[in-house]
């Protein structure tokens, strides 16, 4: 039997939003555990500023509790991290990779595109949690379409089918995450929107903080505008983002 587990593993305080979330899923299949990014680590609430340096940490706004790592939530729900095998990363900004030191052991799954950037000259990334040098399986173009997007299929050990599905935009490898239990799909979509309201209100104060953060602001909007029709046309379908703390109240356990 599967089990899917919403956890909150990051809290930030912005001008925008004083209480935004970090929503990763954990996947239980039986003793098989597979999470959905990974949120902050315990290495990064235990070392923050020398793991992440205090000027990223105020221009984030990053508030740090041990208890919200996924690796201490998972432990709080009577199970073993190191039963974690999989690590499926939409992209490699720390907010969603920091916890990826935890899960030594775990394979982690991201798009070819986003691999290259974080291993070019991007200052946007931080290397430490990638440091432990974990195996990596990256995902290149694939002609494979999941309701109208293209998609790129999760290949490991477990029974839930699992897509990478690029959303590019916020970074040029940026991916949703669309994955299939008990017949139903949900679709993650990370970073593509910070807060729902960007589908709605192009002149809420978030859109500048979308548009300053995102490597093409271009492809961010064609992006948002695929969510607003896919939405449109599969309400049937659950859609949501990482940083949108009303959208993960819907879904906390």
């Amino acid at each position: 039997m599967t089990e899917i587990h919403h956890l909150n593993c990051v809290k930030i305080v912005s001008p925008i939003n004083d209480n935004v979330c970090g929503h990763c899923l954990l996947v239980k299949e039986n003793n098989k555990l597979i999470l959905i990014d990974t949120g902050i680590g315990l290495l990064d609430t235990q070392n923050p500023t020398e793991r992440i340096g205090q000027q990223l940490i105020e221009i984030v706004g990053y508030r740090f509790d041990e208890n919200q790592t996924a690796v201490r939530q998972i432990e709080n729900l009577g199970l073993d991290p190191k039963n974690v095998t999989d690590c499926i990363i939409s992209h490699l900004d720390n907010d969603h990779i920091g916890g990826l030191p935890d899960f030594p052991k775990a394979t982690v799954h991201v798009s070819l595109e986003e691999f290259d950037n974080f291993n070019s000259e991007n200052q946007r990334y931080l290397k430490l949690p990638l440091a432990h040098n974990p195996t990596i399986k990256t995902y290149a173009k694939s002609d494979y379409e999941w309701f109208g997007f293209e998609a790129r299929k999760v290949i490991a050990d477990f029974e839930t089918e699992i897509f990478l599905v690029p959303l590019f935009g916020h970074t040029i490898g940026q991916c949703g995450i669309a994955l299939k239990t008990d017949n139903k799909w949900l679709f993650y979509v990370a970073d593509a929107y910070y807060m729902r309201v960007e589908l709605t209100d192009e002149e809420h104060p978030v859109n500048q903080l979308a548009k300053m953060r995102a490597e093409d602001n271009n492809l961010r909007i064609v992006t948002l505008d695929k969510i607003r029709k896919f939405i449109n046309e599969h309400p049937d379908i659950e859609v949501f983002g990482y940083h949108d703390i009303e959208e993960f109240k819907l879904y906390a356990n």
